[in-house]
């Protein structure tokens, strides 16, 4: 059990990945889509929306949660080609803005993406012995 909050440690990776995703989503959605649902923090416009909802079905059904850090390092890739695009716009647009909106979150991303990619590394220069 995680001592945040109660909830087993797996309910709360999964949490925390889908909040990320979900504050990277609303702030692609308030900066591109300039609808009357996309002002208001909270809200998304339909199309955000359905990539939201998707993220979270992702998320929730994913195999690989306990070993994974992001999606992106997954040794699958279990979105459908239309939404990893769509999915990969969002991260484009928002990652770099995420130090300015959330740095503790973006520099934790930061940190752990770092340390994926030298374990990743690790692991090729091993497989090649």
């Amino acid at each position: 059990m995680n001592k945040n909050n109660g909830l087993p440690e797996i309910k709360q990776k999964r949490y925390k990945e889908y909040e990320t995703v979900m504050l990277m989503i609303q702030l692609f959605c308030q900066n591109n889509h300039r609808t009357e649902a996309s002002k208001k923090p909270e809200t998304l416009c339909p199309e955000c929306r359905q990539l939201a909802e998707y993220v979270y079905k992702r998320i929730e059904n994913c195999a690989y949660i306990e070993t994974k850090t992001f999606c992106s390092f997954c040794k699958i890739h279990c979105y459908k080609p239309e939404m990893r695009e769509k999915i990969r716009t969002v991260m484009r647009f928002s990652g770099p803005r995420m130090i300015f909106h959330h740095p503790a979150l973006a520099i934790k991303h930061a940190i752990l993406t770092i340390k994926e990619s030298k374990k990743k590394r690790q692991y090729e220069t091993y497989r090649t012995y």
